[in-house]
């Protein structure tokens, strides 16, 4: 009875409040525009055959193309053995971090390689495979003097995206071990049971659900990425590049857009198991906060050899990063590597258009990140302190967009929006411009502020909110005054976050850039392909400078300004 009465009374609010309902109305025209009306409009033109008939002729087309059948084999290949891999290796990093005694050295290591991966452009390690280990690389050659090898391939996407993505394991199976309560383990102790005994009856079931989770998670990315495979697979097809080859290459638009369909509904399905079973199986399984500190591992013969191990897999992605700033010196690569020269970078700013490519780039990501940033936390606020009837619809279709390949999408805002709305010419200007490639990057990186801000704002007690709109605030007053302070420092993540995701995207954009504009990552992918690889690690090079320098700057502004620095001098 109280909980209809609570209901019905946020409704009356709810409607008493004009901006509130006009901001709701607003987002749910944008979602549905941008998010799923394409990956609807890629559904019904997948099903729709070159004569006009709804049917499945054009997926039997596209079955019967031996190269698509045998994509859909290495995906699901590659897939499984970069979520096994990167799950093992980043199950290690955590438990050596939250269980062994480490010194500060192997701590920064790991923080390192943590945020390597964010920083940089999601292909630098196909580069620095290429250029250590390929026919004229500097080890294999050069060091041991092997000249038949290749890295292309299924071990070279394997490795690289296992290399790429296993940080992405580490951070949540760390939080994830964090959480299990040290009495458990050492209840097993004193009872006798080895070290080994306790991880696999203990630690390991507790942290079987999450150790699903994070497979999925680098699952989904493995199968959904286009750039390392583009660059570093060779012959060996992904569903990803043979849709971008199918609508560039073959330009068959409704048989890429079935591909796509295909693909997305790979990632669909894994992302529902993920989301809404083993999740949600997760969070019952932990225990919640630990009632005491955990005594690390002191033990010279579990702590030297985990600790040696991790730090030369560390200092190897290091190395992997480093190589691409270094293979920009390198005058000629593959066959003469001094004097180093900086030439490239001459290069880049004086024949290959550098400064627009960068400018464009930055100009398209900085307008796209403050939007995102704004659009993720007034998501946010609505899910998490507001209740209305499309609050569901909401939070789902913003969500979505994790789900989707950027591959897809760009496919799907190619068949969405090249003719107009339903092909009636309404919106078909946006096709082409810039505004366009800007949506694309708040699509792209919404969900991710979006569950920032949702974490940040259940932290918040309602009371706070509730007496600003007795004195009289509407919610926009109340978001912008009282909410938002509160949550400046999710705020300012979600915004460098979108920045960094934005410059350094590919696989969405690729299909949809024009030569109006000229994106870095483009560029990168475009030389690393016809082989200048010195050219393309200098375009790398200053990329991950950006990217780098905007994620300090993020830091020291919150250090300095940001919520817990007011909450330290308050206390």
């Amino acid at each position: 009875m109280a909980k209809g009465q609570g209901a019905a009374l946020d409704r009356k609010k709810l409607m008493a409040d004009p901006i509130l309902i006009t901001t709701i109305c607003v987002l749910i025209a944008f979602l549905t525009l941008f998010i799923l009306y394409p990956l609807a409009i890629l559904l019904v033109d997948s099903f729709v055959s070159e004569e006009g008939r709804f049917g499945f002729s054009v997926f039997k087309r596209i079955f019967d193309m031996p190269n698509f059948t045998t994509a859909i084999s290495n995906t699901l290949k590659v897939g499984f053995v970069v979520g096994i891999g990167s799950v093992l290796i980043g199950l290690l990093f955590a438990y050596v971090e939250v269980y062994v005694e480490m010194n500060k050295f192997v701590g920064g290591l790991f923080k390192v390689v943590s945020l390597l991966p964010v920083v940089s452009p999601p292909f630098v390690l196909s580069l620095s495979m290429i250029m250590l280990f390929g026919k004229s690389g500097i080890i294999t050659r050069f060091l041991l003097g092997i000249y038949d090898n290749s890295v292309y391939g299924f071990w070279g996407i394997a490795i690289v995206q296992t290399l790429t993505f296993f940080p992405v394991c580490y951070m949540m199976l760390k939080g994830l071990l964090k959480n299990i309560d040290p009495s458990l383990e050492e209840a097993a102790r004193d009872m006798g049971a080895s070290r080994m005994k306790v991880f696999t009856s203990v630690t390991f079931p507790l942290l079987l659900p999450g150790l699903g989770n994070a497979f999925l998670v680098t699952f989904i990315e493995s199968i959904a990425d286009f750039a390392n495979p583009m660059i570093i697979g060779g012959s060996y097809d992904t569903l990803a590049t043979t849709i971008y080859l199918q609508i560039t290459g073959a330009y068959d638009k409704a048989g890429a857009a079935a591909m796509a369909v295909v693909l997305l509904c790979i990632t669909l399905m894994m992302f529902m198991v993920q989301k809404y079973y083993l999740e949600a199986k997760t969070a019952a399984t932990l225990t919640g906060k630990a009632s005491r500190a955990r005594m690390f591992i002191t033990d010279r013969s579990v702590k030297i050899p985990l600790t040696i191990l991790c730090s030369l897999m560390a200092l190897f992605v290091i190395l992997m990063y480093v190589c691409v700033p270094i293979g920009s010196f390198f005058p000629t690569w593959g066959y003469k590597f001094f004097p180093l020269t900086g030439k490239w970078f001459k290069l880049v700013f004086t024949r290959y258009h550098g400064f627009k490519a960068f400018k464009d780039s930055f100009v398209l990501s900085f307008i796209a990140s403050p939007i995102t940033a704004l659009l993720s936390m007034i998501i946010s606020y609505l899910v998490v302190k507001r209740s209305f009837r499309a609050k569901g619809f909401i939070e789902a279709v913003s969500m979505l967009a994790m789900a989707v390949p950027g591959t897809v999408l760009g496919v799907g805002f190619i068949r969405g929006f090249a003719g107009g709305v339903f092909h009636t010419g309404f919106l078909q200007g946006l096709y082409g411009t810039g505004t366009l490639l800007v949506i694309v990057f708040i699509v792209r990186s919404l969900p991710t502020g979006t569950r920032s801000g949702i974490s940040a704002l259940r932290q918040i007690d309602k009371s706070i909110e509730e007496s600003a709109y007795d004195m009289g605030a509407d919610s926009f007053t109340v978001f912008m005054t009282v909410t938002l302070p509160l949550i400046k420092d999710s705020f300012l993540s979600g915004l460098v976050t979108a920045f960094v995701r934005s410059i350094t995207a590919i696989s969405a954009i690729i299909l949809l850039v024009t030569p109006q504009f000229l994106l870095i990552t483009v560029q990168i992918n475009e030389f690393a392909e016809k082989g200048s690889f010195s050219l393309a690690c200098a375009f790398a090079t200053i990329l991950i400078l950006i990217t780098y320098s905007a994620v300090v700057l993020m830091n020291i502004f919150i250090k300095y300004f940001g919520t817990s620095r007011k909450i330290k001098e308050d206390f």
